[in-house]
């Protein structure tokens, strides 16, 4: 199988898994928001699960990403060390997994005193359970692109997220509340983690049933340093995961901190939707990530720069209209889907449709330069624009709510986002004059799109009648797409078929 149908086929899994977890995620938001919680319960339910994702990330450490680009690495040149690569990793990651787990239950109230969230302390008691089960679901995940079986990683983000469904609704059905929705959450992250790590097992263990003569004797040994490279690559990761945790989590704790868990719930509503339409960038950069790498390992940097280029062609052909139609549609989407009680959403969706550009480059490039071997760089620009991100939260969010939540993340975001295109060009050498031409032409096809979708709005009445704004919008939008020359339907389809 050639490299395109690889990076294609791991792409089409991955999407159909982040179909999933869109579809999942949906249903749970109109599900929590009109029939089993308060708005207010909603707000405290995503307060609590943005702590425990900050815990989560002190006990991933990066040590999962770092271990996905050294299985990358030795799956070409030493097979054997990849044993020892699997099992020293996932050992440090249980060490922080303890620490963070003691941590959690120790300090609860005072967590709970800090936010000013009384009512935190139940959902709290029971947060290193999901501190244990999300770490090791992200490790399984994680592992399976290093090994380049992306299909895998889909696999088990589809069971986590078909078991986070269930087992919530079971939860909430019951009568369990919030605290039920936060089991839901635990179960089935559960379920991925327990077959993650059954997977890596089966393959560690075939790898070390080999004939010594079609491995390297050394199995298992640390003659390579490997235990040290493992460790001084994660730091870089680590601080890019701490960045991750300032924009995904802390702006959500401050909201929370600083103002209701009302506004935590708008805030939160209009971060989810924003991300349900960035799903497909994100599964899209996943899945190319290891070409990247074993591009640059077999000194094929030209075809990587093709590759980064056409992919960056088809995402802002993707996003910037989707960017724009999101401001136009907020009004009626959210009064006629969730109802009066979240109205105070439209405004932040509308500033973080700026957001879901920046997030589609972002999503292309990150795991590229990880793989490329940029992650020390990465961290930087990432931490720097996190400190930004931060401190630009603590004087907007008192000052002007909670939109100074979601200008502070576009600030902050848009910087970094240049810095990493700076540092893709710098190892790819890409055409700046293509990728610039592309965006000029898709805001042309953009204006198109915008201007039938504003002739029509008005006539928006109901859920129904959004729904065909929207596609008549998107009937448009690939016209001009197609015309245009951007996107090549027969092509597009050929490689998803």
């Amino acid at each position: 199988m050639s490299t395109i149908e690889k990076a294609v086929n791991g792409f089409k899994a991955n999407l159909v898994a982040k179909a999933v977890e869109i579809g999942v995620n949906g249903l749970l938001i109109l599900l929590l928001t009109r029939v089993f919680l308060t708005t207010e319960e909603y707000g405290l339910l995503y307060l609590a699960i943005s702590i425990f994702g900050m815990a989560v990330f002190f006990s991933r450490m990066g040590f999962a990403k770092s271990a996905a680009r050294y299985v990358t690495e030795y799956r070409e040149i030493d097979p054997s060390k990849i044993p020892f690569i699997v099992r020293r990793s996932l050992t440090f990651n249980l060490i922080t997994i303890a620490v963070m787990v003691i941590g959690l239950i120790v300090f609860r109230d005072p967590i709970a005193t800090l936010v000013g969230e009384p009512e935190l302390v139940p959902l709290l008691s029971f947060g290193f359970l999901f501190v244990i089960t999300q770490t090791l679901h992200s490790y399984g995940y994680v592992l399976c692109q290093g090994f380049n079986r992306v299909t895998w990683s889909a696999a088990l983000l589809i069971v986590s997220n078909l078991g986070i469904l269930v087992f919530v609704l079971v939860f909430l059905g019951l009568g369990f509340g919030v605290v039920g929705a936060l089991f839901g959450y635990i179960a089935g992250y559960a379920l991925g983690a327990g077959l993650g790590l059954v997977v890596l097992y089966r393959w560690v263990s075939r790898i070390d049933r080999e004939p010594p003569d079609a491995v390297n004797d050394r199995t298992g040994s640390d003659d390579d340093g490997l235990s040290r490279r493992i460790l001084e690559y994660s730091l870089p990761l680590t601080v890019t995961g701490s960045a991750s945790i300032l924009y995904k989590r802390v702006d959500i704790v401050l909201v929370g901190a600083f103002l209701t868990p009302v506004a935590v719930g708008y805030y939160v509503l209009a971060k989810q939707l924003t991300e349900f339409v960035t799903a497909p960038a994100s599964s899209l950069g996943f899945a190319l990530a290891p070409t990247y790498g074993e591009s640059k390992s077999s000194d094929q940097l030209a075809r990587a720069a093709e590759i980064y280029e056409t992919t960056f062609q088809y995402t802002l052909l993707f996003y910037i209209p989707a960017a724009v139609g999101i401001v136009l549609v907020a009004d009626p989407a959210i009064r006629y889907v969730f109802g009066d009680g979240y109205l105070g959403a439209i405004p932040i969706i509308q500033v973080l449709s700026v957001f879901v550009v920046l997030q589609s480059i972002n999503k292309i490039t990150n795991d590229a330069l990880d793989f490329l071997g940029r992650a020390r760089h990465r961290a930087i620009s990432k931490g720097s624009a996190a400190i930004l991100n931060l401190g630009l939260n603590l004087v907007l969010i008192p000052t002007i709510g909670v939109i100074g939540a979601a200008v502070s993340t576009i600030l902050s975001y848009a910087l970094m986002v240049i810095v990493n295109i700076y540092l893709i060009n710098a190892e790819l050498s890409l055409s700046l004059r293509r990728l610039f031409a592309t965006v000029a032409r898709v805001c042309g096809v953009t204006i198109g799109m915008a201007l039938v979708v504003i002739l029509f709005l008005p006539f928006v009445s109901s859920v129904v009648s959004l729904l065909v704004i929207v596609a008549l919008g998107v009937c448009v939008w690939l016209a001009l797409a197609v015309t245009s020359g951007l996107l090549d339907l027969r092509w597009a389809v050929g490689q998803l078929s």
